[in-house]
């Protein structure tokens, strides 16, 4: 059995941990690199949303593309920091950075909905199951093309694949993210429900 945690010492650690992860996550790369490139502000283009998709609106695909590897870095950074100190303050940092990417503070907590920060942590925590994610991902794409029905399949199937690997505390992990995942992506989920979220390549206007 693995020994018991002395909490004493370990929670300053735990919370510098989802702390710093939030900070990291918190940086709103798609409003930064939006303004740099003089496109204004990302949250008057489109669905307004912070992330990569939207980023991918406003017709400059380096922007979008510097957005991805962004939130996708801020994600695998705070894990990576945080397992120095063992795999618990890796989890706390990777629950802070998605928590950060979705609520930033900077923002008045209104953020992206964590797909890129998601598949970031996912590769730092354990390559795999990110790799994995992607493909799921790829494969929906390609079949549905809805952006937004693969990323919550290739979410719903992540804890399944994690459990799969006995990566049970990630899988539990990655259970609460996919939870917040769906509820950051309802307003696509009704879209797609009554047939009105736009495909792959297709202009959009709303999202």
């Amino acid at each position: 059995m693995p020994d018991p945690i002395d909490w004493g010492q370990a929670l300053p650690y735990f919370a510098a941990a989802l702390f710093g992860g939030y900070l990291l996550g918190s940086i709103p790369f798609g409003l930064i690199f939006t303004r740099l490139a003089g496109l204004g502000d990302i949250r008057q283009i489109g669905s307004g949303n912070i992330g990569a998709t939207n980023a991918l609106r406003t017709g400059n695909r380096w922007v979008a593309a510097a957005t991805l590897i962004g939130d996708g870095a801020k994600g695998a950074v705070a894990v990576l920091l945080a397992a120095r100190f063992g795999p618990d303050t890796a989890v706390l940092a990777a629950v802070g950075a998605f928590l950060g990417h979705l609520f930033p503070v900077w923002l008045k907590f209104k953020g992206g909905k964590g797909i890129s920060t998601f598949i970031g942590l996912l590769l730092a925590l354990y390559w795999p199951v990110g790799l994995l994610f992607c493909a799921t991902w790829l494969a929906v794409a390609v079949v549905f093309r809805y952006s937004s029905l693969a990323a919550l399949v290739a979410a719903l199937a992540t804890p399944a694949y994690l459990a799969w690997l006995d990566r049970w505390q990630l899988a539990e992990m990655s259970l609460l993210l996919v939870v917040l995942i769906f509820i950051a992506h309802r307003e696509n989920i009704g879209r797609l429900l009554r047939g009105e979220e736009s495909r792959i390549g297709a202009k959009k206007t709303d999202g």
